[in-house]
Formats: C-alpha cells, structure tokens, sequence
C-alpha cells in the first residue's frame, strides 16, 4: 500500500531552500517511507508522540512526519538543522498551528 505525501506549507519553503544534495538524500528516504511510514526505531515521543523523524546523519538534517492513516497520507510537519532541536521546535510549532 503506497501513501501519498504532503508538505506543510512552512516545510515546503524549507525543502525548496535546501540544496540540491540533501534534497536528493530526502527524496530517496521518503520514497522508502511511502511504503512503509511506521518505523519503529525512528518513531518520536513526547509532545511529538504519534510523529516520525528521518535523520541525515552526514548533513546534520532531520525531517519530522506524521502518518494520517485514514487518508493514506504522509505529512512532512518541519525540516531543520539538528542543533538546538530546530527541526523537532518546528514540528511542535506545526501541530499547534493545525
């Protein structure tokens, strides 16, 4: 069973900002995730409880993504560096806004 993907609409201005490289390690890792999004060794907790990250461990890049079961649907909720937690602050962000 394949889902669909959709950006919210802050972490699509991200994705576009990033270069050409990253975006290319994200696109091969969310191809996987569309078959399979429910990977239990990168599922989140806490406030993001319900939410999943995929990590690039060479850039330092996480992206965070909720599963909409219903719909079919993969949501990317935020994108940033792993410093400070900025990619996990925005993903909070994201779900309150929702």
């Amino acid at each position: 069973m394949t889902y669909k993907l959709k950006f919210d609409r802050k972490a699509k201005k991200a994705f576009d900002k990033l270069g050409e490289p990253v975006k290319s390690q994200f696109k091969a890792k969310l191809r996987e995730v569309l078959t399979n999004p429910h990977i239990v060794g990168s599922a989140l907790r806490g406030r993001l409880s319900g939410c999943y990250k995929l990590k690039l461990k060479s850039s330092g890049y996480r992206l965070v993504y909720k599963v909409e079961d219903g719909e079919l649907t993969i949501l990317v909720l935020a994108i940033g560096k792993r410093e400070r937690n900025e990619a996990y602050l925005k993903a909070e962000q994201s779900i309150a806004r929702n």
